[in-house]
């Protein structure tokens, strides 16, 4: 099993739903709104009067076999939108209660 980490402009947040529905992707734990700044580009998402746009941030468990086309599609979203940000990462993960 995979997890993936993503963090987005708010602006995202629907498709990003969207795309996970779209790959049957049910698992998860969302936070809609959180402060972010870009490592090289971008302006900083601090939710304030200066900076006033916010981030959303997931974290999915998924099979092996949804990781490759999720962060595929991720990474389209991401290509078409790059005045917004979309970050995403997986690792491995084991292991259930």
């Amino acid at each position: 099993m995979k997890a993936i980490f993503l963090s987005c402009n708010q602006a995202l947040y629907e498709e990003v739903h969207q795309i996970m529905e779209k790959l049957g992707v049910r698992g998860y734990t969302a936070v809609e709104e959180l402060t972010g700044c870009g490592t090289a580009t971008g302006e900083p998402h601090l939710g304030t009067t200066t900076w006033p746009t916010m981030n959303s941030a997931l974290l999915a468990i998924v099979e092996d076999a949804q990781c490759a086309p999720l962060m595929a599609a991720l990474k389209e979203l991401d290509n078409a939108n790059p005045q917004l940000g979309l970050r995403a990462f997986w690792w491995e993960v084991g292991g259930t209660l």
